[in-house]
């Protein structure tokens, strides 16, 4: 990956912890990714107005996409709703590059060599590392359904990151293939939550639609960066490299969450470090 690309990414990666972070620390998550979903719809419908539509061979997988994102926010609601953050956002994202790595080999052709797959295990395990402490550290059961939404919420990141890497390359226009995948999922919950809430619904949102328009706009930012490196590098050290903002959610939760990290945290980071060193060899 170019520095160009390494930068856009590392900036997803703290963009996307922070409106995720800002959708956990509003406690109606309906609410929450109601107002991020609009938000995102607003913004990918103003982007359309400017971007070409995309060609015609990407909206089979542009629209596969949209399911797969409706479910990864369903599911990233049930655990954020279930555990803390700290845990529940290092286990989701941590999954994801080790699937994507298997499901870009498979689906896309793109084999990694010794170099890629060393470093996306050794990344992977850190940020593995990073949630599972906290569990242990905690000197409690751990709560299987957080655990089992957080990992279902990380399957679904890995596919849906296949997915759009194949469509926007198909697409011929990144900000056009971004643009109406932000429309389509991104109605979705608003319209689930307008149709079971009904007229309570803004009286509802008024308290907090500003924090929640706001995290919707940094989700479009994020994961904007993301699709447009697809079309320049690999997908799974992109992958890999965009879970480094495991540690800026870990560094989140304690900061604002008051949330433990501690050391074997720390080592965990290291071995993620680690890894991405070795996928920048790669």
């Amino acid at each position: 990956m170019s520095p160009l690309v390494v930068a856009a990414v590392l900036t997803a990666a703290v963009t996307h912890a922070g409106w995720n972070a800002i959708a956990h620390h509003i406690k109606d998550q309906l609410l929450a990714f109601t107002l991020v979903g609009g938000g995102g719809a607003l913004c990918g419908a103003v982007l359309a107005c400017f971007a070409p539509l995309p060609a015609a061979g990407a909206w089979p997988p542009l629209l596969a996409s949209v399911v797969l994102h409706i479910v990864y926010q369903v599911l990233l609601m049930q655990s954020f709703r279930l555990g803390e953050f700290g845990q529940m956002y290092p286990i989701a994202r941590g999954t994801a590059p080790l699937v994507v790595t298997v499901l870009a080999a498979v689906f896309v052709g793109e084999v990694p060599d010794v170099w890629g797959v060393a470093g996306v295990a050794l990344a992977s395990a850190g940020l593995v590392g990073v949630a599972l402490w906290g569990i242990r550290g905690s000197g409690t059961k751990p709560h299987w359904p957080a655990l089992a939404a957080a990992l279902a919420t990380g399957l679904a990141i890995a596919s849906y990151t296949t997915v759009d890497g194949v469509g926007v390359r198909a697409s011929g226009t990144a900000p056009g293939y971004i643009a109406w995948l932000m429309i389509l999922e991104g109605l979705a919950i608003p319209v689930y939550a307008l149709a079971t809430r009904r007229r309570a619904l803004l009286t509802e949102l008024r308290p907090v639609a500003l924090r929640g328009a706001a995290g919707g706009v940094l989700s479009v930012f994020a994961y904007g960066l993301v699709l447009w490196a697809q079309t320049q590098a690999h997908l799974a050290p992109i992958a890999a490299l965009r879970e480094s903002s495991i540690i800026v959610g870990a560094a989140i939760g304690t900061l604002f969450f008051k949330e433990r990290f501690g050391a074997p945290r720390l080592v965990a980071a290291g071995l993620m470090v680690a890894g991405i060193a070795l996928m920048m060899h790669a």
